[in-house]
């Protein structure tokens, strides 16, 4: 994963211990585990979900369970990745959760401000852009929002720990059950719609390498 607490060795210490003083009963301990990978759990959980209603859910819910979990937590591997997949799965969750929820309903519409938190926008901004060109760019972010929207839970969530985050495809096939082969073959067809559906930004320089749709 790119930006990763994971990658500091001091950090792998630490978590270690405590984790360990977390079960001993010392709450504070935990509490520091929280924050020290809320923010990074969050921003999966956003490009994930969409919205920061749901993405802060899925945070909340992520920690409860890991709490909930801590005695089956292996000490040799990283807390930050463990959480992280818990999280990537309970996202999953409340995506086709969601999915159900608003197939019994009109959706509501994408406010001003959800919209302007869309990653691509702050991607391919240029602060000397014309008019035009930042309109192009809000257009860009609106439709990577509708292109993301349109995937299955398996797809949003290979594209985005593998064009977002930087996540092994190993570790993209435990969050979703599944190998090697098939979770490629998920990460292709995830990276070959939002290709389709960004086609007429095709001339927008630095477009697909910025949204994670060229290989």
């Amino acid at each position: 994963m790119t930006a990763s607490p994971e990658g500091n060795q001091s950090n792998t210490v630490s978590d270690a211990m405590a984790v360990e003083r977390t079960l001993a009963g010392d709450r504070e301990a935990y509490r520091a585990l929280v924050e020290r990978y809320s923010a990074y759990v969050y921003r999966l959980a956003y490009r994930m979900t969409g919205n920061s209603h749901d993405a802060e859910e899925v945070v909340q819910e992520a920690f409860l369970r890991a709490y909930q979990k801590l005695k089956q937590f292996a000490g040799n591997s990283n807390f930050g990745t463990w959480v992280y997949r818990i999280a990537a799965n309970y996202a999953i969750d409340r995506i086709r959760q969601r999915n159900v929820e608003e197939a019994r309903q009109v959706a509501p519409s994408r406010t001003r401000e959800d919209g302007a938190e869309i990653d691509p926008v702050a991607l391919v901004r240029d602060p000397s852009a014309s008019p035009e060109r930042l309109a192009s760019s809000a257009q860009l972010a609106e439709r990577m929002k509708q292109a993301l929207d349109e995937l299955t839970p398996a797809e949003r969530t290979a594209i985005v720990m593998r064009h977002w985050e930087g996540c092994a495809i190993e570790e993209i096939a435990v969050v979703l059950k599944s190998n090697s082969n098939a979770t490629k073959n998920t990460v292709f067809r995830a990276v070959a719609k939002l290709r389709k559906a960004l086609e007429p930004f095709a001339g927008f320089s630095g477009t697909a390498r910025a949204v994670g749709t060229e290989p």
